[in-house]
């Protein structure tokens, strides 16, 4: 079993990192999951969380507002609708991002109303999951 796999983060705006790693803690929504070198194939959608890296020479952690991951025996691919360091996330960024999400949970169609008061929960829960 190999101890390392190949990690990488980017949304539509820039590559936020790439990296072997040891374990991604991925916030998927259909639950939290831990992917590790020799890990079993497999696509998830992300929901609203923190996204966390263990690498050798330290950890380092990303809020992420949604998008896909794709694991493999070999890495992780992380394709983020947007995603930051944590220690870059201010009050001001996560209190916009929940103020979004609660005007479109109040806006949506009937049909996607559930979805989008789950999405403006999970997002209320990343700000208090960063302590803002």
């Amino acid at each position: 079993m190999a101890d390392t796999m190949q990690f990488d983060l980017v949304t539509p705006e820039r590559k936020l990192a790439s990296a072997k790693v040891r374990e991604v803690r991925i916030p998927g929504a259909g639950g939290d999951l831990t992917a590790m070198p020799d890990h079993a194939p497999l696509i998830t959608t992300l929901r609203p969380g923190v996204l966390a890296v263990v690498a050798a020479d330290g950890a380092a952690s990303y809020a992420v507002t949604g998008g896909f991951a794709e694991v493999t025996g070999a890495g992780v691919s992380v394709l983020a609708e947007r995603a930051l360091p944590v220690g870059e996330v201010s009050l001001a960024t996560i209190d916009a991002l929940v103020s979004e999400a609660a005007a479109n949970a109040a806006s949506a169609p009937a049909e996607r109303r559930d979805a989008a008061e789950k999405y403006a929960a999970d997002m209320q829960a990343l700000k208090a999951t960063l302590g803002l």
